[in-house]
């Protein structure tokens, strides 16, 4: 039987331990958001950030296209909004553990898209509707399918 001072003392080790801390800065980092002043559904992506433990920094633009274009985002995988993570592009409404996926796996890609605004994907929830969509990957090589949902 464990004692009040072994799981004290166990729970600091794995409190301590370098995979847990790992888990907490990345959980803690910080993503740039560059949204339309006036779109709802970019704020609901920004509080599913959030909720994944995400630092959202949020900046109005009223010229978006001008900033897709400034990150090489290819404009048949355009959304809504464009954020920043990292040296990564995350652009619409992509999944926070995609992107957290993508930061922990480091590919040579410059970022990841979901194009539109699909039913279902963060932030544009209707209903308990959803509709199937795909994470793209976009960068050099190309795009790729990265995810699928639904």
């Amino acid at each position: 039987m464990i004692n009040r001072r072994q799981a004290l003392l166990g729970g600091m080790v794995i409190a301590g331990s370098p995979g847990l801390m790992a888990c907490s800065a990345q959980a803690q980092t910080p993503i740039l958001v560059y949204k339309s002043p006036t779109c709802g559904c970019c704020n609901a992506w920004i509080s599913h950030l959030r909720e994944n433990g995400f630092e959202v920094e949020p900046h109005d633009l009223d010229d978006m296209a001008t900033l897709k274009q400034s990150y090489d985002v290819p404009q048949e995988l355009w959304s809504c909004h464009t954020a920043v993570v990292e040296d990564y592009v995350v652009e619409g409404h992509v999944p926070a553990p995609e992107i957290t996926r993508m930061l922990a796996d480091r590919p040579a890609i410059r970022g990841l898209s979901v194009p539109g605004m699909p039913a279902g994907s963060p932030g544009m929830e209707v209903g308990g509707y959803s509709e199937p969509y795909t994470v793209w990957s976009f960068g050099d090589g190309g795009t790729a399918a990265f995810a699928q949902y639904g």
